[in-house]
């Protein structure tokens, strides 16, 4: 299947999110969309799977032009999409999802559950989709759970696949996983077109890579064509540092301190078994592992959302076990949680609330229990600017901007205020090249600055280029503590249980 964009243009208002589009994509290839969010990526394949309509230009398949009303005339015409946020029914199994919409039948018109699951395992044979039919989904890991939205695609009869931020959420073992899967499909002959913004992937998986940004598309090349560093100039138009400079970690006295700190969750199952740690002011101790060991509810015990079984937390020396969350705040720690939109932001609130959002009740935010609208606004219009927050002014919604600067206002909420502890957890997730570039540049100035930073991280490199030292997590223990330049291969070892040093 042969797909063609001409001068596809689709405008918000005065906003122009895509410009003039032109994009190729040929038969039993792999080809990226790469671009800074809020480049226009996914507006653009929205305008090809029908959920939006374009203002100007022409979509063709196989030469012959086409208009989509809507999703069901995109699947008609051999096109699926698997959107970032999957579109599954929790509650119902895989093969319940799979055939949903496009059920098989039997005599009466009742549903043919074993028809489904008959489908479903074909599938799953033929193109190394390995799905459970009769699993719930809401039960199945993330990975597992793509694969359904893979199979649901296929099982329309898709020869082009829009795969739309699909790496945001997988480990790095299940995103080698997806990309075999990927090469699968593409000996097959089927088409995929592959949104993202991670260098490494594109450059891995990709046989040409279209260039976004601001909306127009700034060039097409191929892996072996580019770089890195080229692709990412040609994504946010200047040099762009992807490496992390800093200097050498000058630590000083405890800041935070756990001892035997145990969780136990609803269930009655121990996911912090006994951590012991230091974290010292001006060092980055980085937390390594596998997503689901225990790492996010470390960082939630941390801020008092969620109550420890056993153990004690010490911020200073000063116990804070049983602290609220405005207490551990107010207690001078920092926290960039790994979920912006569910746990940093408000979202239909402005930029300038969510700025104030921890110190709305203090002055010179309100005085006598009456809110200085006026000092907020000047405060987010001050913070726009400090933080490179690209909006038209902080009275915006903050739900309307894109991923990077929604977590441009969470640093910079938690930032501006005294801070002895920060606590980051997934601070980069879901981030392009330049905001990651930000938020660790910004990590590393409040290392330098004295305060104590626990990094949380699935992702390696990361972990790798911040962390001063590095604490492994499994299975809610820690079962080593090593320098960064401990081999990678060694490190994920003891990720995986294994591996761990004597």
């Amino acid at each position: 299947m042969r797909l063609e964009l001409a001068g596809v243009t689709k405008r918000f208002g005065s906003l122009v999110a895509n410009d003039h589009v032109d994009l190729t994509v040929e038969a039993g290839e792999i080809h990226c969309l790469l671009g800074e969010n809020g480049a226009g990526k996914s507006t653009l394949m929205n305008v090809l799977f029908g959920l939006q309509r374009a203002d100007e230009g022409e979509i063709r398949v196989d030469g012959a032009p086409v208009r989509f009303a809507d999703p069901g005339d995109a699947i008609a015409h051999g096109i699926g999409m698997v959107h970032q946020h999957f579109m599954l029914v929790p509650v119902f199994t895989a093969a319940d999802n799979v055939v949903l919409g496009f059920e098989p039948t039997r005599s009466g018109g009742f549903l043919d559950r074993e028809k489904a699951r008959e489908d479903i395992r074909r599938l799953s044979s033929e193109f190394g989709l390995e799905v459970d039919p009769d699993a719930v989904v809401e039960d199945l890991p993330v990975g597992l759970q793509q694969r359904v939205e893979i199979l649901k695609a296929l099982h329309r009869d898709a020869n082009l696949l829009i795969l739309d931020e699909p790496t945001a959420v997988l480990t790095p073992q299940e995103t080698e996983s997806l990309f075999a899967i990927m090469r699968g499909l593409k000996e097959t002959g089927r088409s995929i077109l592959f949104i993202t913004h991670k260098l490494k992937e594109v450059l891995a998986v990709a046989d040409r890579i279209t260039v976004m940004r601001l909306g127009r598309v700034v060039g097409t090349t191929t892996p072996a064509g580019s770089g890195e560093h080229v692709l990412a100039s040609m994504m946010v138009g200047r040099d762009v540092e992807l490496v992390v400079h800093k200097d050498d970690a000058q630590p000083g006295s405890p800041v935070l301190q756990l001892e035997g700190l145990t969780v136990t969750d609803e269930r009655g199952v121990t996911v912090i078994d006994a951590v012991d740690l230091e974290v010292r002011a001006g060092e980055i101790v980085a937390l390594a592992g596998v997503q689901g060991n225990g790492q996010t509810e470390l960082a939630e015990a941390l801020l008092g959302l969620t109550q420890p079984s056993s153990g004690r937390i010490l911020l200073d020396g000063k116990d804070i076990t049983r602290a609220t969350p405005r207490e551990a705040l107010r207690a001078g720690i920092a926290y960039i949680p790994e979920d912006r939109q569910a746990e940093g932001l408000v979202l239909d609130m402005s930029i300038a609330d969510n700025l104030v959002l921890d110190v709305h009740d203090r002055p010179p935010f309100a005085h006598r229990g009456a809110r200085d609208l006026t000092a907020v606004r000047e405060s987010g219009e001050h913070k726009l600017q400090e933080f490179d927050i690209r909006a038209r002014s902080a009275e915006v919604p903050v739900g309307t901007l894109s991923g990077g600067n929604q977590q441009k206002v969470v640093v910079a909420r938690e930032l501006s205020r005294p801070v002895r502890l920060l606590v980051a957890s997934q601070p980069t997730r879901g981030l392009d090249v330049g905001s990651i570039e930000y938020v660790h540049r910004r990590i590393v100035e409040e290392r330098d600055k004295g305060v104590a930073v626990l990094l949380v991280s699935s992702e390696l490199d990361e972990i790798l280029a911040l962390g001063d030292r590095v604490a492994v997590m499994y299975r809610g223990a820690i079962v080593g503590v090593v320098p960064p330049t401990t081999g990678r291969d060694r490190i994920g070892l003891m990720m995986a249980g294994a591996g761990v040093p004597a």
